[in-house]
């Protein structure tokens, strides 16, 4: 099991790294750690994922704790029914945007709040470890529930005089199809399916969103009905990315600064959270709309605890995942969705001109680098950019007064992620090359 339980979630092979006695183990963990009296159990449309699943809930029941399980389902509506039925965790069985061969965890506590390594994944994988066996207490009951009816009434109340725009919709044989088909069935909205079918083979594509080759059907598909918008889902619901009418891809920083936009347009003076890898743009339509900006290293765990402790009514990472307070503080593609409909239906202008002001800067988007030294090629960046304001908050980040960067690590592989942003293009071609020199690694 080595090397399966992360920062944010546990995820690995399945059969070779996670096996249904890996679920079981990991139940009787959970249910010890979290101490609680029901856990919320939802699975993704995986292969492997309704036995691991069957096997995790076990765990969980042998040790003394009734299970909600919720069945099939994406991973925001796992968080929605940990917050709406009160449940004392949850745990939602999918490996997001990972290929096929990969099953996983996603954890929660109460009120949606998610574990991380620090907070509790940690100790559970200590816990599995240890040969950990069921406690000896009475067997929890499992109890079935379908929530999509109580889901679709949730996010639909986020929706405002939406307008019957043309959307074009790639769930990339992922799980949100079926549900986006229910959530909008009265909706004002035309939309265009692609790949609705939930299959764990993923025959057509990844469902990763981050990927251009991921997106090209549905820039095509845009193109071809003439959509207002394009969206597309990752596996499990939680993250999304858009392209405009033109078929263009629009980066998600753009989309949080449009939906802080709408939000602040109800509620000045909210905090609105991002990400450090987002454009400056970003934090200026924040202040522009009188909301105060907070900004946070990079995932969903941090992300989640520095919206509760600021109250923040939302926040977005470059990654397409998009945090609401009002739901519970946990992340929602198809909330995001709603409310960019919002905005467009509110503005009446093709998607491009409701962007165009905001792309006032000029990024270079992530480039990787293969380091096996990570720690010791950011510490050599920290003395060749010593001039400028550096933070070692999430990697490295370095400011000047018309350029910055930031360069983090990946968890899981010897891999270091590059972000960069300038004034100009001119300022931007020259500086990624001289960070690109300075990191002097293959690019992947």
């Amino acid at each position: 099991m080595a090397g399966v339980f992360k920062a944010y979630d546990i995820r690995g092979l399945y059969k070779k790294q996670i096996t249904e006695k890996t679920a079981y183990d990991i139940g009787i963990a959970l249910a010890r750690f979290l101490g609680g009296r029901s856990i919320a159990v939802g699975r993704d449309m995986r292969e492997s994922a309704p036995s691991i699943a069957a096997s995790l809930i076990d765990g969980i029941t042998d040790e003394g704790c009734d299970v909600l399980d919720i069945g099939m389902c994406t991973t925001p509506m796992n968080y929605f029914t940990i917050g709406k039925f009160e449940q004392d965790g949850g745990v939602m069985v999918t490996a997001s945007h990972n290929p096929a061969q990969y099953i996983g965890f996603k954890i929660s506590r109460e009120k949606a709040i998610p574990l991380s390594y620090e907070t509790g994944i940690g100790e559970i994988e200590k816990m599995v470890g240890d040969s950990i066996a069921p406690g000896g207490r009475p067997k929890g009951k499992v109890v079935k529930r379908e929530v999509i009816d109580d889901y679709r009434a949730h996010v639909m109340s986020f929706a405002e005089n939406i307008k019957p725009l043309k959307v074009v919709v790639d769930t990339g044989n992922g799980v949100v199809g079926p549900f986006f088909e229910k959530i909008f069935a009265d909706s004002p909205i035309t939309y265009t399916p692609l790949y609705f079918e939930p299959d764990g083979t993923f025959p057509n594509h990844e469902a990763n969103p981050l990927k251009l080759e991921n997106m090209v059907d549905l820039q095509k598909k845009v193109r071809e009905v003439g959509a207002d918008i394009g969206v597309a889902f990752d596996g499990d619901g939680d993250r999304c990315a858009y392209v405009d009418e033109n078929g263009e891809i629009i980066t998600s920083d753009m989309i949080t600064a449009l939906i802080a936009r709408e939000i602040l347009g109800k509620e000045p003076g909210a905090g609105i959270l991002y990400d450090l890898r987002s454009s400056w743009a970003v934090k200026e339509e924040i202040e522009n709309g009188g909301g105060v900006p907070y900004e946070d290293r990079v995932g969903h765990a941090y992300m989640k605890a520095t919206m509760r402790k600021h109250g923040c009514a939302f926040g977005g990472e470059l990654s397409g995942h998009y945090y609401f307070r009002d739901n519970y503080y946990a992340d929602s593609g198809v909330i995001a969705l709603i409310k960019l409909l919002n905005v467009m239906s509110a503005e009446g202008k093709p998607l491009s001109g409701i962007i165009r002001p905001l792309k006032r800067y000029h990024a270079t988007g992530e480039i990787n680098f293969e380091v096996e030294d990570k720690d010791g090629r950011m510490r050599e960046l920290g003395e060749t950019f010593s001039d400028g304001e550096v933070s070692h908050r999430d990697g490295i980040s370095v400011k000047y007064s018309d350029w910055w960067f930031n360069v983090r690590k990946s968890n899981t592989e010897p891999v270091l992620r590059l972000n960069l942003e300038a004034k100009t293009k001119t300022l931007m071609e020259e500086k990624k090359a001289a960070v690109i020199k300075a990191i002097d690694a293959p690019i992947i």
